[in-house]
């Protein structure tokens, strides 16, 4: 095997896991604006409907960076194959995804807010 392809394999290995770290520090961000809207609403001045589009719109996002997260996993799993099949597993290090981390292929419900709301 060439230096050249072996120099790619690694590359490619460290970029798929920043960009499958920078999903879930995307989802945690989520998570953590989430914690505090819902907080800010405990303020007794503040009406309980205050944000409620802004957590639909919040929701939407998680979702979305759910999905991607999935998708990067998938592609996780592609690569992992092309390196068994090119490089013959040679270091003992092959990424095993479970078949079900990879199987939801139906889209998850969609939740629509109206433009002008």
């Amino acid at each position: 095997m060439s230096d050249r392809i072996l120099s790619d394999a690694h590359n490619i290995r460290k970029l798929i896991r920043e960009a499958e770290a920078l999903a879930d520090e995307s989802m945690i961000a989520c998570a953590r604006l989430k914690q505090a809207m819902l907080a800010a609403r405990q303020n007794p001045e503040v009406e309980v409907v205050e944000g409620q589009r802004a957590l639909l719109r919040l929701s939407q996002a998680e979702s979305q960076a759910l999905a991607m997260s999935t998708t990067l996993l998938r592609v996780h799993d592609e690569l992992s194959k092309i390196g068994r099949e090119k490089m013959g597993g040679d270091n003992g290090s092959d990424t095993v995804i479970p078949n079900e981390a990879l199987t939801l292929d139906a889209p998850v419900a969609e939740t629509r807010v109206p433009a002008d709301a």
